[in-house]
């Protein structure tokens, strides 16, 4: 499916900052307004990152939950375009469901982990290979610097072949 050196190079332009910072920048600029960063990423894992400030905040003194939101789903998707830019047809992925549990006021900043690389390259290989569309619902945690966990996403990716 897809080769160890396309999705390593597609990671690694992720972990660029500077690249992926002007990539937020210009298509999602309202999740690098209120500071959301990709921490870490392998082919297997990656840790987004959002902070409490003024650009995330809400009136209640913690980060805004469509910021936590955006994090969240930022880990999962950028695993996911990794492993759909590396594969050997065109796959297009959308979120087409969401699920949120709060735990705790974010006051600081969140990591949200999604270590799903994995199952995400099985939807994608099944889709190619199938040419049917599949759906995959992936846990994301978000966690403050201590520990101590702030919320809980599920969320539902799908994908599929396109045809020309």
């Amino acid at each position: 499916m897809a080769t160890p050196a396309s999705t390593e190079r597609f990671v690694s332009l992720v972990n660029n900052r500077f690249k992926f910072s002007l990539f937020l920048l210009y298509k999602l600029p309202s999740a690098w307004l209120a500071g959301v960063r990709v921490h870490t990423m392998s082919a297997e894992s990656c840790t987004t990152v959002v902070p409490y400030r003024w650009l995330s905040q809400n009136p209640f003194r913690s980060t805004y939950f469509a910021c936590l939101a955006m994090a969240a789903e930022m880990s999962s998707g950028v695993l996911a375009m990794a492993h759909t830019d590396a594969a050997p047809a065109k796959v297009s992925m959308l979120v087409t469901g969401m699920e949120a549990i709060f735990l705790k006021k974010a006051k600081n900043k969140t990591y949200f982990t999604c270590d799903a690389g994995n199952d995400i390259l099985n939807a994608i290989h099944q889709t190619v290979q199938t040419g049917e569309a599949s759906a995959l619902t992936i846990k994301v945690a978000g966690k403050a610097a201590d520990g101590t966990e702030i919320a809980r996403f599920m969320i539902t990716w799908s994908f599929k072949k396109i045809t020309t």
